[in-house]
């Protein structure tokens, strides 16, 4: 069985303050000095906590600040973008737990049901502020060993952190039984509404799937029967069509290809010339 702990920080691994330490369900990436946006959609329940700088999470109109030394729960099959930030000198720092269908029910299946919780309702809320009591941080701090390349733990340590994160999650509220045990299906969302929503986004296949609640196979097939093009061909195209606004609006090629997503000027100019028929330069015209 495999287990996750991940540790949460920049996706940019050019970055020569970055550093980053992988094992085998275990990863751990820390150290920025720039402020980083990432995308954040996972199957599973995850708890964060951070060490130093701040993290802000954006869910829909709501924008929380997660300072140093504070902790939060974010709901299984809920996206949201969130933003990663050196504070002052303190770099940015932050670990997170994920939490597995298979561990949870594992932990659920172990646990005396006549002691759980009767008529506790179910929150409609995905992004949940936890007071950092003694167990959250008892089980925070004694991760940071692992952010040294030479100390690494056993799938054995893993499995216990896991469960000492549940059993924390559980003792900060009754409101978290409903929600940790809930073992239905995810969900799915409209893989369009996605797409037009994040198009300028560098994002893969996999990473789609993951952030619509789908399998690869899944997405695959669902997105064969919204367009004849691939996932990335429709994306390029679309990146296209908001470029041709924009510069139709006057903006200049070096403000709009990075605003629509691409890298470089020159892979912007030759997917516009192919698609349009003429360079980006010579739209007015």
């Amino acid at each position: 069985m495999r287990y996750t702990i991940l540790i949460l920080s920049m996706e940019v691994q050019k970055d020569e303050s970055l550093k980053t330490i992988s094992y085998s369900g275990i990863f751990l990436s820390c150290f920025s000095s720039h402020s980083e946006k990432c995308i954040h959609s996972t199957p599973e329940h995850t708890l964060l906590y951070l060490y130093s700088g701040e993290q802000v999470i954006e869910n829909g109109s709501k924008n929380i600040k997660i300072k140093a030394g504070e902790c939060a729960f974010i709901r299984r099959d809920h996206r949201l973008v969130m933003y990663k930030n050196s504070k002052g000198k303190e770099l940015y720092k932050g670990i997170s737990l994920t939490f597995s269908r298979s561990v949870l029910k594992e932990f659920y299946s172990k646990i005396s049901k006549a002691d759980l919780p009767k008529m506790v309702s179910v929150s409609e809320e995905n992004v949940f502020r936890l007071n950092p009591r003694a167990d959250l941080l008892s089980l925070f701090h004694s991760l940071t060993p692992y952010f040294d390349d030479d100390t690494k733990p056993t799938e054995g340590v893993t499995h216990l952190k896991l469960l000492e994160g549940i059993y924390a999650i559980l003792n900060s509220s009754e409101a978290f039984y409903p929600i940790l045990f809930d073992f239905t299906d995810p969900w799915k969302i409209d893989l369009l509404e996605f797409l037009n929503e994040n198009y300028t986004d560098e994002l893969n296949m996999q990473q789609i799937a993951s952030y619509t609640g789908r399998s690869l196979a899944t997405f695959k097939r669902d997105f064969n029967k919204i367009s004849n093009l691939s996932p990335q061909k429709w994306i390029i195209k679309r990146r296209l069509e908001t470029a041709y606004t924009k510069l139709k609006e006057g903006k200049k090629v070096q403000e709009v290809y990075v605003e629509v997503g691409f890298k470089n000027p020159s892979h912007f100019s030759t997917a516009f010339k192919k698609q349009y028929g003429f360079p980006p330069t010579e739209i007015l015209n």
